[in-house]
């Protein structure tokens, strides 16, 4: 199966990193230890880790990542606020509820952004609140949470956040030497444009050394899973060799790509044009400008009765472009992803291929 693949992840990878997974590995050799020490670097240098952070990988996907944070940096003692504007963020509520974690919601509209103040009095109302979990850039509609101020509501509150970043790293700015965040996680097949099968938590270290024995499962301990980097640079468990050799090229070709600026301005000109062409055949964004992101669109399904996802899917994939349904319940809508290894000329023939779908949808159909 070849084409482009216009989703938030899995995504189009580059040749190089294809390539590079056709190495084997042996998990215990001294190379495969180097790999994951310089992986584990690259994305602490992404994140702006500093002194106070550190990355811990974990096999699986990024819902591992973020069930393996939740069973570890959520103590017995602990009680966990999320804030909700989508399905991942009803995800993370779920596994902390499914674990036994004490958990509530804040819940938001679909299409509305976390409001700060709301959270601020949500915290001032309710001091046995811990820690908040939120989701940075929320792929159900491509929501881009204001960050900024839901951390230093979360910080001035005496709080500890926990980023779920998955669709924003590495396209949008973390630094955590200034940004009060006790964990982020995020994964290796968005906008590091890795393959899929490695998540990772880049967590405070002061806050790891303290949840010895929180997880309830063995395989995702997070602590346990950084005390095993740390001793000897190993996996505790057979690691996914070609995916992480994948991660590390990856890595590479972000920072020569202009690294995380570079990685949002070329999202940014991809959504623009996807944007302007959707538009022109009246179809409308389901989120006002201010609010999209530039890592997955979502656009309102035309409300005709010409018009069927499923068939326009199909025409496209025939052709090799591979968009996404939506997940909103109350609207009809579809996605269109912005991110990957797509040249321009990918999204103009993309589009192309849309328009003359549509054209041919609307067309009257003979009579039998």
């Amino acid at each position: 199966m070849s084409g482009y693949l216009f989703t938030p992840g899995p995504l189009t990878t580059t040749e190089t990193v294809r390539q590079a997974m056709m190495e084997d590995w042996g998990s215990r050799d001294a190379a495969f230890i180097r790999l994951t020490r310089e992986t584990r670097e690259g994305i602490d240098a992404i994140a702006g880790a500093g002194a106070t952070h550190t990355t811990v990988l974990m096999q699986g996907s990024g819902t591992f990542a973020v069930e393996a944070a939740l069973a570890t940096l959520v103590g017995p003692r602990d009680r966990l606020l999320v804030a909700i504007n989508g399905e991942y963020g009803r995800r993370i509520e779920k596994i902390a509820a499914r674990m036994g974690k004490a958990v509530e919601p804040l819940s938001f509209g679909d299409t509305e952004p976390v409001d700060p103040a709301r959270l601020k009095a949500h915290l001032e109302a309710n001091p046995e609140i811990t820690q908040v979990a939120v989701v940075h850039l929320e792929t159900t509609t491509g929501l881009l949470n204001p960050l900024p101020e839901i951390a230093s509501v979360v910080a001035e509150a005496g709080r500890r956040l926990i980023l779920d970043s998955m669709a924003a790293f590495g396209a949008y700015a973390i630094d955590l030497r200034t940004l009060p965040c006790a964990a982020v996680i995020a994964s290796s097949n968005k906008g590091l444009h890795g393959t899929p099968g490695i998540g990772f938590v880049v967590a405070e270290k002061a806050l790891l050394e303290r949840c010895a024995g929180h997880s309830p499962s063995v395989s995702l301990d997070l602590h346990d899973q950084w005390r095993g980097f740390e001793s000897n640079g190993q996996w505790r468990f057979t690691p996914p060799t070609h995916i992480l050799a994948a991660l590390h090229r990856a890595i590479a070709e972000h920072a020569a790509d202009g690294g995380t600026e570079g990685r949002r301005a070329l999202y940014g000109a991809n959504a623009a044009k996807v944007t302007a062409r959707m538009e022109a055949l009246g179809i409308v964004p389901t989120l006002p400008a201010e609010l999209r992101s530039s890592v997955i669109l979502t656009f309102d399904s035309p409300d005709a009765p010409w018009f069927d996802f499923k068939s326009l899917y199909d025409r496209l994939a025939a052709q090799g472009f591979r968009i996404y349904p939506g997940k909103l319940t109350q609207t009809e809508t579809f996605r269109i992803g912005c991110i990957g290894a797509i040249p321009p000329e990918g999204f103009d023939a993309m589009l192309d291929a849309f328009e003359a779908a549509i054209a041919d949808m609307k067309a009257p159909k003979a009579a039998e």
